[in-house]
């Protein structure tokens, strides 16, 4: 049976390392991006290991790029739905725009939920939903009010969420990482020790390490810190 998997954020990072992780001959990615041109070299990585992918280009900061995007996921029952697109303002709390603070809610908050009401509506049983969330959803941290704001309402969102999709067997799957190595902190001004992050591959491997257990166990909450402290 052909397992319908969409990811969103697949672009690069974890997105990548988890549409890497999860192709395989009985699966269709969808894979959500925004850079075209990066996109299309994830599509490129898999698609010889994999059923079929979608490639799908939508702003999920706006309301209409989560409708189109929806839109072209089209009728079929998805299988796997991993919200892992997310974005980052890291300044003190003065400094937020309005407009940042609506951009962060949108693509970090908004869009998982509006992907949750539509898709799981049609997901069989055994079907499961994965959001990639942050060590910073269990802790604040100084100059990421923003981005921990997101990852809390997005925690207690799927902890809800969770209780209520119980009796149709459907699993959300929360994961927890710490400072992982990717493509963000190009944008994050500061000195930070890159080299002593988690790596996106290792995200990818609890993902697909949550999502192999049967159907019937549910590896409910992952955190994933370096072992020698989180930064």
């Amino acid at each position: 049976m052909n397992r319908r998997i969409l990811i969103t954020g697949a672009s690069r990072g974890i997105g990548r390392a988890i549409a890497e992780k999860l192709a395989d001959s009985d699966v269709t990615l969808l894979l959500h991006g925004r850079d075209t041109v990066a996109l299309a070299e994830t599509c490129k990585a898999v698609q010889s290991h994999c059923a079929g992918v979608v490639k799908l280009i939508h702003d999920l900061a706006t309301e209409k790029g989560v409708a189109n995007l929806i839109s072209e996921v089209g009728g079929d029952p998805l299988n796997v739905l991993i919200n892992n697109a997310g974005i980052a303002v890291v300044k003190p709390f003065r400094e937020v725009t309005l407009e940042e603070w609506k951009q962060t809610l949108g693509v970090n908050v908004t869009a998982p939920f509006l992907l949750m009401q539509r898709f799981v509506a049609q997901m069989p049983p055994g079907s499961s939903v994965v959001n990639i969330l942050s060590i910073a959803a269990q802790t604040g941290f100084a100059n990421w009010s923003t981005y921990c704001m997101s990852k809390f309402a997005l925690e207690g969102f799927s902890q809800s969420v969770r209780d209520e999709l119980r009796e149709r067997r459907i699993r959300v799957l929360n994961i927890y990482p710490a400072a992982t190595n990717t493509e963000i902190w190009d944008d994050v001004m500061g000195d930070w020790p890159r080299e002593k992050m988690i790596s996106a591959n290792e995200v990818a491997s609890a993902v697909a390490y949550a999502l192999s257990r049967p159907e019937n166990v549910a590896v409910e909450n992952i955190t994933l810190s370096n072992a020698a402290g989180n930064l």
